[in-house]
């Protein structure tokens, strides 16, 4: 069983749907007792640091969260779900992040002349055998909406990378825990891969 946590930060349908489509057993959920049980987590998400971190503690999803990735269960953040497991964001100055990572989030800069957000395919730059990357070809597109990009501490974590004005880290991964900026649920067959790479780290526990 794979939960989504549901924590009204929006893009839970499509990566229900994408996973359903896979064949996987999926339960979209905030009970504590529940996602603690699954076999894999995902934390998506749409909007803004501060208003996400606001509604994970409403939910008292935090301590959660935290106790999910220590106790070695998968689990993969996507796209505000990968910047809420580092540190802090310039999106919300003094919010703290779950701070599971180590990084920080920052603003796309202005000044290279590129629309923000951005929104669109860019292809990823694989480094570190990322396993969410198994059986998929280097220079490959996916799909992202953002204004807001990952610079995190230790590069021997980013398993992938993309550039927009600036160097962007587009996924980590650090023992259990993994990370997407893009959406892998809106990057057509490339995306499934991705998602089918995760599902497979859950049901042989890796």
């Amino acid at each position: 069983m794979i939960a989504i946590i549901d924590y009204d930060a929006g893009n839970l349908k499509s990566v229900e749907k994408a996973l359903k489509y896979l064949g996987e057993d999926v339960i979209v959920t905030r009970n504590t007792k529940e996602l603690l049980d699954a076999d894999g987590v995902i934390l998506p998400g749409v909007g803004s640091f501060g208003d996400a971190m606001n509604k994970l503690h409403t939910y008292r999803l935090t301590d959660t969260v935290r106790q999910i990735a220590d106790n070695k269960t998968p689990f993969l953040g996507i796209c505000l779900g990968l910047q809420l497991l580092f540190e802090k964001s310039e999106e919300a100055p003094g919010v703290d992040g779950l701070g599971i990572l180590r990084g920080e989030v920052l603003r796309l800069p202005e000044e290279s002349g590129l629309k923000i957000p951005h929104i669109g395919w860019n292809s990823l730059e694989l480094s570190n055998n990322g396993r969410l990357f198994r059986g998929i070809d280097k220079d490959e597109y996916v799909y992202f909406v953002h204004s807001y990009y990952l610079k995190a501490d230790d590069e021997k974590i980013v398993k992938a990378s993309t550039e927009y004005g600036t160097h962007i880290h587009a996924s980590v991964e650090q023992d259990n825990v993994f990370a997407c900026q893009f959406h892998p649920e809106k990057s057509g067959v490339i995306g499934l891969k991705i998602l089918k790479n995760f599902a497979d780290i859950v049901r042989n526990g890796e």
